[in-house]
């Protein structure tokens, strides 16, 4: 029997957050073949809506490591220049993860990734500057085992989170922009926690529901040599197939002056931190708002979203609120303030990950 929730998802991913509409061209990308019954939905609802072209395409987790693990040089550095001429005619990209083993790039050649993280950059460049693009994920056994969930608890938790009156969340997120707009000063304060940087003359930024799902955060970015202090990450962060807990940055003028992290992964840190210049200093910061996130779940997607976290990332700026930065890394990193403190100008806004300021009660869940 047909999950009536997932067709309501696909309506809100084609009608509200990508818009498809007469004309457009689609692609529609899945890493993982579990997401067929949404994809499904997806290219049915494309072509109803007028999409002149629509594409699907799959791929699989496996095959991609054996390409990091046994490409050579001239294979690292060969660029796809048909699948950039192909994303130039996009106008609408849906991009969905429903993978079998989060971990399966864990022992895959670092390096390897790293080097065609950036020979591939200008592909991400095109689909985020010149599409309509969604990405979000789709309820899978191994998501699932992850978040220490049973699949149906996942599902429960995936809808939930995603298939929301967004319209309203736009609503109650303009206040937030609008105070983060006014703001000339952060400060964020919690155990092993106590960072300051200016955000004067950068725009606060609402995710309600377009790029990301789920979605829920308000983000901006530090001006880029104005960070001080250190900052503990507490939540698990998965990264090139890796998972990193504890992780610990001091800064000095912007820059990530000493990284480390639990378990022994200070030398893989700071490989990725040794990216580019742009990798030691922070792109964004962001506030997650999402009603429906409140624990972590080894998936940034939702993580980033929790209620009362923080996040703070290293590597490239987005162009809607550029800092300058620039970087093939964009982390983000994770920290929940069930037991901090967030100061805007001196004004305390959120204590132990609830808003006190008047203006931002209304983001409050309600439970």
């Amino acid at each position: 029997m047909k999950d009536p929730r997932i067709v309501q998802f696909a309506e809100i991913l084609v009608d509200y957050s990508t818009r498809v509409k007469k004309g457009d061209v689609v692609l529609i990308s899945a890493s993982g073949f579990e997401a067929a019954p949404l994809v499904k939905e997806l290219y049915a609802l494309c072509l109803k809506r007028g999409a002149k072209y629509v594409e699907y395409s799959f791929s699989n987790p496996e095959i991609d490591r054996q390409f990091y693990n046994l490409a050579g040089k001239q294979q690292l550095e060969h660029f796809p220049q048909h699948k950039l001429d192909f994303f130039k005619t996009l106008t609408v990209y849906i991009g969905i993860s429903a993978g079998e083993n989060s971990m399966v790039m864990a022992n895959a050649r670092q390096q390897a990734m790293v080097t065609y993280q950036k020979v591939t950059k200008p592909l991400i460049d095109q689909r985020v500057k010149h599409t309509r693009w969604m990405v979000t994920r789709y309820p899978t056994h191994a998501a699932a085992q992850e978040a220490k969930m049973s699949l149906e608890e996942y599902e429960d938790y995936l809808f939930s989170a995603c298939c929301i009156d967004w319209n309203a969340e736009s609503r109650k997120q303009e206040k937030l922009k609008k105070l983060m707009d006014r703001t000339k000063k952060v400060r964020i304060t919690a155990p092993d926690t106590d960072i300051l940087f200016s955000i004067d003359g950068l725009p606060g930024i609402k995710c309600d529901g377009r790029f990301n799902m789920p979605d829920g955060e308000v983000f901006t970015a530090p001006v880029r040599d104005s960070v001080q202090g250190h900052i503990t990450y507490n939540c698990p962060s998965i990264y090139q197939g890796k998972e990193y807990n504890g992780i610990r940055f001091d800064f000095k003028d912007g820059r990530i002056i000493k990284a480390s992290a639990d378990g022994g992964m200070d030398n893989a840190l700071n490989k990725i931190l040794d990216t580019d210049e742009g990798a030691r200093y922070i792109g964004e910061f962001a506030l997650g708002i999402n009603p429906g996130i409140r624990q972590p779940m080894r998936n940034i997607l939702f993580d980033e979203k929790i209620f009362g976290s923080i996040h703070l990332t290293p590597g490239q700026a987005y162009d809607e609120c550029d800092n300058g930065n620039r970087s093939a890394v964009h982390w983000d990193l994770v920290r929940i303030l069930a037991d901090g403190e967030i100061w805007f100008d001196d004004v305390l806004i959120q204590k132990n990950g609830r808003f006190v300021h008047k203006e931002l009660l209304s983001l409050n869940p309600q439970a």
